[in-house]
């Protein structure tokens, strides 16, 4: 079987000898059709990934079609066209039975702590498939970023009379910003990048942009009528931004974390009591957000094509992967594709 293993930091290599996958009890088998590529994959490609050991298959953003599937209670069938949640999650943990899959004390990620779909095939629980009827292929692989965003957003309570500044317009950033004006919110986007900036505004809906290198604390003072923002949602994976981020936060507000970074953060004690801040982190997705994200991107709610700005087959992706790399590429979501 075909597959693409990440070596070691700035290495992939392409084999054809990895083993077939077996399904276990309560496991299917899926023939992988789509894997999009994501800051995981970089920052690990890189050597920046937390929870991280190599060698490594990668790829969590996952579309396929199911090869093998016993009786199951979903009533999933051979054929069917699904997306993968990659968070394989214990079931018994104290987060498991309140409900908290996504932040599960033992979470193993497809393509982070276990091999996951840079492969021709992948065996699943059957659990963590989900049916994406009247979707593309490529749709169907982006469900899971975006279901990060949607994830951040519903974490927030952001809605009506809500102004939310999302910080760091990538593939996160921009679900964040779309999910956010979904809820009702008005959207502030902020980014070191014009070209992503003007992407969210025209492709999530962003009220107004601001770039984080020119005055930000000003700007965002007078977007908001010197009151700041009741949400900040802090997406780029910068401890310098995230840091920083609390200094945008309303009093009486709430400051998110969706990106993730290896270093501590710290700031400012008197800063974060005065403003009496709720502080949360905000962690994978659960199936509840892929539900609110296959219903958006089904009824065209959210553009999950224009989404996808770069594209290579399979045997091509090696070769491309540095390019994807340099800012000045323009990717938003690279995706790679099997016939």
């Amino acid at each position: 079987m075909k597959g693409i293993v990440c070596e070691e930091i700035g290495a992939f290599r392409l084999r054809d000898d990895l083993p077939e996958p077996s399904a276990g009890p309560g496991e299917a088998v899926v023939r992988i059709r789509r894997v999009g590529i994501c800051g995981t994959d970089m920052h690990a490609f890189k050597g920046n990934q937390p929870y991280f050991t190599y060698p490594r298959i990668l790829g969590h953003e996952l579309a396929g079609t199911i090869e093998w599937i016993g009786a199951n209670e979903a009533g999933l069938r051979a054929g069917d066209q699904v997306a993968v949640l990659p968070y394989l999650h214990c079931g018994t943990c104290i987060a498991c039975r309140r409900g908290r899959t996504n932040c599960c004390v033992n979470m193993r990620v497809l393509g982070v702590h276990v091999d996951g779909g840079m492969r021709e095939r992948i065996a699943v629980p059957v659990t963590h498939l989900v049916k994406t009827e009247g979707l593309t292929l490529n749709q169907t692989a982006v469900l899971e970023p975006l279901a990060i965003g949607a994830h951040a957003v519903r974490r927030s309570g952001a809605g009506r009379g809500e102004t939310v500044l999302v910080i760091g317009a990538g593939p996160i950033g921009l679900g964040v910003a779309a999910f956010a004006k979904l809820a009702g919110a008005r959207v502030i986007a902020m980014d070191l990048s014009d070209d992503r900036l003007a992407f969210c505004r025209s492709w999530a809906g962003a009220d107004h942009t601001v770039n984080a290198s020119d005055k930000p604390m000003k700007r965002i003072a007078v977007l908001t009528d010197g009151d700041f923002p009741t949400i900040v949602i802090d997406a780029t994976g910068s401890a310098r931004s995230m840091m920083d981020a609390l200094g945008y936060v309303a009093h009486g507000g709430t400051l998110v974390y969706v990106g993730l970074v290896k270093n501590d953060i710290a700031f400012p004690h008197p800063d974060f009591h005065k403003r009496e801040t709720t502080l949360m982190g905000s962690r994978n997705a659960t199936r509840e957000d892929f539900a609110r994200v296959l219903e958006a991107v089904r009824s065209g709610a959210v553009d999950a094509d224009r989404f996808i700005t770069h594209r290579a087959p399979f045997d091509a992706m090696i070769g491309v992967f540095d390019e994807w790399l340099r800012p000045e590429s323009g990717v938003i979501k690279a995706m790679v594709e099997w016939s």
